[in-house]
C-alpha cells in the first residue's frame, strides 16, 4: 500500500501523540465510501483491563457503533481509510496544536498546524469504577457466603446478589443521617436468613462509619442461625449474633433500628408491631406475600367504582398489595413516623420489591391522628375490610 507523504506525516504524528501522551482524539469526517448512512469516525484512548486501546465510535445518520481496537490496529485503520480516500478530511486533536489534513483532488492532501483547541481528558478508563459502599476485597464474608472468591473477585452467579448489597446500604446510608446520634446502635433483623445483608450492614455501621453497633439477626432455620454465627466468628464481628426464633415471639425492648426484609404476609405487621411499641428509631421493612388484606377483599366483595380493574385475579392481587402496604404506612404515620413507600430492588430480581421506611419524628405533631384514623376507615369501606392485621394488633 503505498502512502502519501502527507497522510504518511498525519500518522506519524498521531503515533508520537499517543508516545507522548499529549493525544485527545482523532476525527474522520467528510465521509465518500460505500457504507451506507456513515458520516463520521470519533477516536478516542480508552484504558480496558489497564491496556491502551482506541475506541472508535462511527457516527451513522440514526445510530452510534462503538469498536475498541488495539493502538495498532486502530492506526492501521486510520491509515487505510485516507489512503483509500474514503474520508476526506482528518483532524488530530493533541494538547499542543491540532493537525488537520484534507483532500483536495488526484491524490492530492493539504496539510496544515492549528491553535490546540480542546483541552485533555484524563479520564480514558473504559472499565467504570463504581463507587461500592461494600468492596468486595478483603471481605471474609463474602467469601464464606459464596459472593466473592478468595481473590475478593464477585462470583458471576453472585453478581446481582452483590449489587442488591451494596443497593441497600446505599439506601441505609442516607436513613441513617437522619437518626438521633447514640453512643451505641442496637439492630435486630428480623428473618435474616443467610446473612447477606445482616452482615453488610454491620460492617458498614461498625468499620465504615466506625459506630459502636450491635447487630442481632433473628431467624428461624437453626441450620442458617449456625452458618451465619460461624461466619461472624470467622470475620471477627464480635458484636454480631444469630440467634434462632420468629418475629411474632422475639422478645427485646432495646431496638434502635429495626429491619424485616421479605417476611411473610402478617410477618411484616408483626415486625412493624415490635418497632412501634419498642419505640424504634428506624424501622425498614420490605412486605412479602399479602395475602390477609387479599382475602378479606375477596370475600366480601364490595361493589366500588374499581370493580372493573379488580374482577382480574392479578390486579386485584395487586390493588391488596398496595392497599396492605399503605394502611401500614397510615398506621406507622399515626405513631409518630414519616415513612416512604418506593422500589427495592427491581422486578428481574423479585416481584416482591417494595420497601416502606419509617424514621420517628419525635417533633410530629398528633393534631391529625384523627385524620389518619378517618383515611384507615375510609379505605377499609371502599375495599370491603374489616381489619387489618397490624390495625387489630395495635388496638386501634
Amino acid at each position: 500500500m503505498i502512502i502519501n507523504d502527507k497522510i504518511e506525516r498525519f500518522i506519524t504524528t498521531f503515533t508520537n501523540c499517543l508516545q507522548e501522551n499529549t493525544f485527545i482524539k482523532v476525527t474522520l469526517s467528510n465521509y465518500k465510501g460505500d457504507e451506507l448512512d456513515l458520516k463520521n469516525i470519533y477516536v478516542k484512548k480508552v484504558i480496558i483491563k489497564n491496556e491502551e486501546h482506541l475506541s472508535f465510535v462511527y457516527r451513522f445518520k440514526t445510530k452510534d457503533i462503538t469498536k475498541n481496537l488495539s493502538t495498532t490496529n486502530g492506526i492501521e485503520i486510520i491509515t487505510k481509510y485516507l489512503t483509500h480516500n474514503e474520508f476526506k478530511i482528518a483532524t488530530l486533536f493533541t494538547t499542543n496544536y491540532n493537525i488537520v489534513i484534507d483532500y483536495q483532488k488526484n491524490n492530492v492532501w493539504s496539510i496544515k498546524q492549528l491553535k490546540p483547541s480542546l483541552h485533555k481528558d484524563e479520564n480514558h478508563q473504559h472499565d467504570k469504577v463504581k463507587n461500592r459502599k461494600i468492596e468486595a476485597l478483603g471481605k471474609q464474608y463474602l467469601t464464606d457466603l459464596n459472593i466473592t472468591d478468595a481473590l475478593g473477585n464477585v462470583l458471576k452467579a453472585s453478581q446481582d446478589k452483590y449489587k442488591q448489597i451494596n443497593h441497600y446500604i446505599e439506601i441505609l446510608s442516607s436513613l441513617l443521617k437522619e437518626l438521633p446520634q447514640k453512643d451505641i446502635i442496637n439492630v435486630i433483623d428480623m428473618g435474616a436468613g443467610k446473612g447477606y445483608l445482616t452482615f453488610a450492614l454491620y460492617d458498614y455501621l461498625n468499620n465504615i462509619l466506625n459506630k459502636s453497633t450491635n447487630v442481632i439477626g433473628v431467624e428461624y432455620r437453626q441450620d442458617l442461625v449456625k452458618l451465619c454465627n460461624d461466619v461472624a466468628q470467622k470475620s471477627n464481628f464480635n458484636n454480631l449474633h444469630f440467634i434462632q426464633g420468629t418475629i411474632e415471639n422475639y422478645d427485646n425492648k432495646n431496638i434502635d433500628i429495626l429491619i424485616a426484609l421479605h417476611a411473610c404476609d402478617t410477618a411484616t405487621d408483626d415486625a412493624i408491631y415490635k418497632g412501634i411499641t419498642t419505640n424504634a428509631d428506624l424501622i425498614i421493612v420490605a412486605p412479602c406475600c399479602h395475602k390477609q388484606i387479599r382475602r378479606e377483599m375477596e370475600d366480601n366483595k364490595v361493589k366500588n367504582s374499581i370493580n372493573f380493574i379488580t374482577k382480574n385475579g392479578i390486579f386485584l392481587e395487586r390493588q391488596a398489595e398496595m392497599v396492605t402496604d399503605s394502611i401500614r404506612a397510615l398506621i406507622l404515620e399515626y405513631y409518630g413516623y414519616n415513612t416512604k413507600i418506593f422500589e427495592f430492588v427491581t422486578t428481574l430480581h423479585t416481584p416482591k420489591n417494595i420497601m416502606i421506611t419509617a424514621i420517628k419524628n419525635k417533633k410530629r405533631s398528633s393534631e391529625n391522628k384523627l385524620e389518619i384514623l378517618q383515611k384507615i376507615k375510609d379505605a377499609k369501606t371502599f375495599f370491603g375490610i374489616k381489619n387489618h392485621y397490624l390495625e387489630t394488633k395495635m388496638g386501634l
